[in-house]
């Protein structure tokens, strides 16, 4: 088999942590369904989906749900990272600590990108039932919660690393998307954020978002279109940042998916049926490095959050998909951050809201796409607090 090519550091240690021959891993079967965050202890127990629940467990159920509860929470721990076990591997990313601080870094980078607005469709002023896909730490699923407590919004994720104690008209379900889609009561406000590259299909995903809304519902996606970009000749190939970018967008694309699709969601949103289909573009910089105040303070906080997350976005990839050893990423994420850290590097991302409305009325829609069966989703019911605002941090300006 021929040597994979590959950007890497010249010095080349030693391998740390776990490691997979040929980007191989173990994956562990999926639970069915089950419900969790009921109490301190995320007391679980099984829904048993077209059948009637039992009203007594016996000691088989015990064991069924204490080894669902594990098989969830027993996080993959791969070259000092965790990951979520449900549908192993599906998602490339964390789910550590230093992750989610990461996460919740972005969501206020995206309020800064779009004037402080959690969504730019007319949902922005209020819906009855909203889906949250990808929803991560669950922070902009109760930001909307907070905003508009009229609302029922439902965040899903793969990992369960939402708060317990969250506002009365929020809760987080742990599913895997890619499944098919079965909740029981349409939505009118379905939103993605930061999803590019977690999809093998965005036009099924499309599909799925448009067949669970009521007529009139509106469909919004948030990202960033790649590769890194930059207009004036201060960022060029050799760059470790530019390498970094395009090193990410071969491996996901090696997975069957894409970080450059983010240009097409316009066109895969009218070819499954949406109307008045809308396209809004910033331009956010790498780091503060442009003049204009605006794109300093968006620069500031892409910066912010770039900077804790280079290695954990480039590990699972560039060891599974890529070849890498652990030290190798740890080496080139250091020269990528250098790079971010440069001013006089005026790199960029475009940063995208796309949504689209269902009509309200009756219309032909394009033929359904098919897919295979769905495992079932897990529920998650978290215990509910009055009033509970989860603020985004603000990092220190850059010098």
């Amino acid at each position: 088999m021929a040597q994979e090519h590959r950007d890497q550091p010249e010095t080349q240690p030693e391998s740390h942590g776990e490691t997979q021959p040929d980007g191989q891993f173990e994956t562990q079967p999926e639970a069915q369904a089950v419900a969790f965050g009921a109490g301190s202890d995320h007391d679980f127990r099984f829904e048993i989906p077209y059948y009637t629940q039992p009203e007594h467990d016996d000691d088989d159920d015990g064991a069924s749900t204490a080894s669902l509860k594990a098989s969830i929470l027993d996080y993959r721990r791969e070259n000092g990272r965790t990951y979520h076990r449900f549908s192993d591997g599906h998602y490339v990313l964390p789910n550590d600590d230093l992750e989610q601080e990461r996460l919740d870094i972005a969501n206020h980078m995206w309020t800064v990108v779009w004037d402080g607005q959690l969504c730019l469709c007319p949902k922005k002023n209020g819906a009855k039932r909203v889906l949250d896909l990808g929803t991560g730490t669950g922070i902009w699923a109760l930001d909307y919660a907070d905003e508009h407590p009229t609302a029922t919004v439902i965040g899903v994720d793969l990992s369960p690393i939402q708060p317990e104690y969250v506002p009365p008209n929020c809760q987080f379900e742990i599913d895997d998307l890619e499944k098919e889609w079965a909740w029981p009561e349409k939505f009118d406000f379905v939103f993605s954020r930061n999803m590019i590259g977690c999809f093998n299909d965005w036009e099924w995903i499309a599909k799925q978002a448009f067949e669970n809304l009521e007529p009139g519902g509106y469909f919004e996606i948030h990202d960033n279109l790649y590769p890194v970009a930059c207009d004036d000749g201060t960022l060029t190939e050799d760059h470790a940042l530019y390498k970094w970018s395009s090193l990410l967008c071969e491996a996901i694309a090696r997975m069957g998916r894409s970080l450059t699709i983010t240009s097409e969601f316009e066109g895969i949103l009218q070819r499954v049926g949406f109307e008045n289909v809308t396209v809004t573009k910033q331009k956010m910089p790498a780091s503060p490095w442009p003049e204009d105040p605006r794109l300093q303070e968006i620069g500031s906080w892409v910066q912010a959050s770039l900077l804790p997350g280079i290695e954990g976005m480039a590990m699972a990839l560039l060891t599974r998909v890529m070849g890498w050893k652990p030290a190798e990423v740890i080496i080139f994420g250091s020269q990528v951050r250098q790079d971010v850290k440069n001013l006089g590097v005026h790199a960029y991302w475009y940063g995208y809201s796309v949504y689209g409305r269902k009509p309200a009325s009756k219309k032909e829609v394009p033929k359904e796409i098919s897919r295979e069966k769905p495992n079932e989703s897990l529920q998650v019911d978290s215990p509910k607090r009055e009033n509970l605002k989860r603020k985004s941090p603000h990092p220190e300006s850059p010098k």
